[in-house]
């Protein structure tokens, strides 16, 4: 007597085969694309960081561009007698070299020497010196100091200018540019228009950055990013 055998036939055992080939192969692919979003997610935020952590120097610094002390008057007794031209183009954007010179006041420079410091009674007298000099009893001492931000070879560095070396600031830098809010007249509080290179220095109101970072992987595309900033002392 022939006894019944179980089991999987040929095309079962296919069929389970080519069942399990799809799910893995599906799986895999739900593998692939969730590790490709996070890479491109990743990519993504590297860049917002690195805009974050620029712009937000920028914006730092260009908030007090033009802020030398307690007196508008000032007697330039620096060394290379440069002071004054600083004082009256304190900020500016060279769209050929594409740099942005910042004369500001220090709002924290680890220690670095100034390039001037403004001694002054804050009544009567302000003087401009190069360096750090001692303020006698009675004065106050405002240090100054010149910022050279630079964007060439894909990248932005940062320099006190004067032929000084840069450093790199960021990488992976598509673009850079600066435009100025202006004002019609000198009693204006508000910008009416912006300008890359406006005829008088003194009608600037606020700055307007961009910047586009992209990633050398291509792992995302370019990303630019904009911020404003207004000049404090040109605010009421």
């Amino acid at each position: 007597m022939t006894g019944r055998q179980n089991g999987f036939g040929l095309i079962e055992a296919m069929i389970a085969l080519a069942l399990s080939l799809i799910v893995v192969l599906g799986v895999t692919r739900i593998f692939i694309t969730a590790k490709s979003t996070y890479v491109s997610q990743n990519a993504a935020a590297n860049m917002q960081e690195d805009a974050r952590f620029v712009l937000s120097k920028m914006i730092q610094e260009i908030r007090m561009v033009g802020m030398f002390g307690c007196l508008g008057t000032i007697t330039d007794s620096s060394k290379d007698k440069d002071f004054n031209a600083s004082q009256l183009t304190p900020i500016r954007w060279d769209n050929v070299s594409h740099e942005l010179t910042l004369v500001t006041a220090d709002v924290g420079s680890k220690g670095s020497t100034p390039a001037w410091t403004v001694i002054s009674d804050c009544r009567s007298s302000a003087t401009a010196y190069s360096g750090a000099p001692t303020p006698a009893a009675g004065q106050t001492a405002f240090p100054i100091r010149r910022l050279v931000y630079g964007f060439r070879n894909n990248q932005l560095l940062i320099g006190p200018g004067g032929g000084s070396p840069m450093r790199v600031l960021v990488d992976n830098v598509s673009a850079f540019d600066v435009s100025f809010g202006v004002a019609r007249t000198a009693t204006d509080i508000a910008a009416s228009s912006y300008s890359a290179n406006p005829s008088d220095p003194a009608l600037i109101r606020s700055v307007r950055l961009s910047l586009t970072l992209h990633d050398p992987n291509d792992r995302v595309g370019s990303q630019t990013f904009n911020v404003v900033a207004a000049l404090r002392n040109r605010l009421p």
